[in-house]
């Protein structure tokens, strides 16, 4: 950050008092810029015995495939970010959905959380998003194509826990340690 949003003056880059970490903070009105981690909600689309995924039509990833996920925006909820990421790369409806991970990825500064439900009717039709959308059991799954480590990480849980109720939340971290990713769960 460069400017204040507030007056438009420069920043500097200080750590304000009482706090210990750097902020952008406004030379001009005093205000503080705080940055913070980004959530990204999304849903796990179960029907017959498989998993929706859609296969990317942006950056980054383009080409890859991954679950329905995005950023979650203000005034909404993690469900409702999770649903309406849903709809608009899927055309997808989520019924009965319930908490499935929730994954810490600091390096990146972002927050997964995905729900587990089903797709109503089975439907799903590919959106701006997404180049198409297909439904995969466990052993059709294009693993060496899936966009982002969280998303595999993800689908290895959820297949290490089909057939249970839904009513397991798992949480954990991926951080980057000397170039490799080490996951935690907890």
């Amino acid at each position: 950050m460069n400017f204040c949003s507030q007056c438009g003056a420069t920043l500097n880059l200080t750590i304000p008092d009482g706090d210990t970490l750097p902020r952008h903070v406004c030379i001009q009105c005093e205000t503080i810029h705080y940055q913070n981690p980004k959530i990204i909600t999304g849903t796990i689309p179960e029907w017959d015995n498989k998993i929706l995924l859609c296969q990317r039509a942006i950056e980054p990833r383009h080409g890859l495939w991954t679950l329905p996920a995005g950023f979650m925006e203000n005034n909404e909820t993690s469900l409702q970010g999770a649903i309406r990421e849903s709809q608009e790369e899927a055309n997808a409806q989520i019924s009965n959905p319930s908490l499935f991970c929730v994954f810490s990825i600091p390096h990146i500064s972002q927050v997964y959380m995905l729900y587990r439900g089903t797709l109503i009717n089975g439907y799903a039709s590919p959106g701006n998003e997404s180049l198409k959308v297909e439904l995969f059991d466990e052993n059709s799954i294009p693993w060496d194509s899936i966009a982002f480590p969280v998303i595999t990480e993800a689908l290895k849980l959820y297949f290490k826990n089909t057939g249970s109720s839904g009513s397991i939340t798992h949480s954990g971290d991926i951080i980057r340690h000397e170039g490799k990713l080490i996951i935690n769960y907890y």
